[in-house]
């Protein structure tokens, strides 16, 4: 059997905190720029655009955006440009954020496109500066992830929740948030110490389970599952804690497995009570950073902020995965029918 800490997706994952702190050193200035004209512009909606991994990063920046600066966001489907061709109608001076890490899927540049002819103001996240999303953008923001060469996003994803959190922490001028982003690279680092075999060990015979979050840990949720499917075989689903009991919950039969990703903000509000109806039905749990009798516990670094604690999560999170994958016989740095660049029209 391969050893974990010997692929690809486990040496591009552990690159995360120097990814951030490169980031931060490089983006500081453009950021407070693009920040400055976005509370010039007082943006009435926000759009986003991705599809994978990008998109739940999207999700992320739904919850930041909304929580912090109580401004509308919504998901725009490619396929409404590359599909059905429809013009993009009142997104005049309204930004239109897309977010990839290769900067040439098909869809995104016609969505971009569409977004430029409707006069919006089109914002990309890309990892490639020199792709031909950053050629379409009016404004580029770097992930400076650079070369990844694992099929399964790692630090790209990262990058780009932290570059998120940079843009929203400059934007509200929160000093506490401010604070909390700029100490990322050491608490990535902290992160990717901590050890979650215990995870590895509950998780590596799974078949079917549910991954939960709220708030801003949804995204982190929604990432977590489509790994544990692209790279391990398993047939995961992400869900709201607010929702997982209305439906999800009847599947939910002895020793069903499920990962628990606590948001560390209001919103973790009766996260109690529905683990305890897990463990009711003598399902087997996992939850990052809390503690529950009856519930396996994955460590975390301590204070977390709620803004960077998921990005945190997601950290400890790929380096469990991996080594779950190699467990299961899989190759983690190239899971089977996926590609770097999504073909999607």
């Amino acid at each position: 059997m391969k050893n974990p800490k010997r692929t690809l997706m486990y040496r591009e994952a552990s690159q995360a905190s120097d990814v951030a702190a490169l980031q931060y050193t490089l983006n500081a200035e453009m950021i407070g720029d693009l920040a400055q004209r976005l509370r010039m512009l007082d943006p009435q909606i926000i759009f986003t655009c991705a599809r994978g991994s990008s998109d739940h990063a999207a999700t992320y920046a739904k919850y930041l955006i909304e929580t912090r600066l109580r401004i509308p966001v919504v998901s725009q489907a490619p396929s409404i440009s590359s599909i059905y061709g429809a013009p993009l109608l009142h997104m005049k001076n309204q930004p239109f954020i897309l977010i990839s890490q290769s900067g040439k899927s098909p869809d995104l540049l016609l969505s971009a496109e569409a977004a430029r002819k409707a006069g919006a103001l089109v914002i990309a996240f890309v990892n490639d500066i020199e792709s031909p999303l950053a050629d379409l953008a009016e404004i580029v923001v770097p992930l400076h992830a650079g070369p990844e060469k694992s099929v399964a996003a790692t630090k790209s994803y990262i990058a780009t929740l932290c570059a998120l959190a940079h843009l929203v922490s400059d934007w509200t001028r929160a000093s506490e948030a401010r604070e909390a982003v700029k100490m990322l690279p050491q608490l990535l680092n902290a992160a990717w110490a901590d050890d979650w075999c215990a995870g590895v060990e509950m998780l590596r015979h799974a078949e079917s389970m549910f991954v939960l979050g709220r708030g801003l840990t949804l995204g982190i949720a929604q990432e977590a599952a489509l790994k544990f499917k692209e790279t391990s075989g398993i047939h995961a689903e992400a869900f709201s804690m607010a929702e997982v009991a209305h439906g999800p919950m009847a599947l939910v039969k002895s020793g069903f497995p499920l990962l628990i990703f606590p948001p560390a903000d209001e919103a973790a509000v009766g996260m109690g009570s529905i683990v305890q109806q897990f463990l009711g039905r003598e399902a087997r749990i996992a939850v990052v950073g809390r503690q529950f009798d009856g519930a396996v516990s994955l460590g975390l670094p301590e204070k977390l902020d709620s803004v960077t604690a998921p990005i945190a999560m997601v950290q400890t999170f790929y380096a469990m995965v991996n080594a779950i994958s190699v467990q299961r016989g899989y190759d983690p740095d190239r899971p089977p029918l996926l590609q770097k660049v999504t073909e999607t029209i």
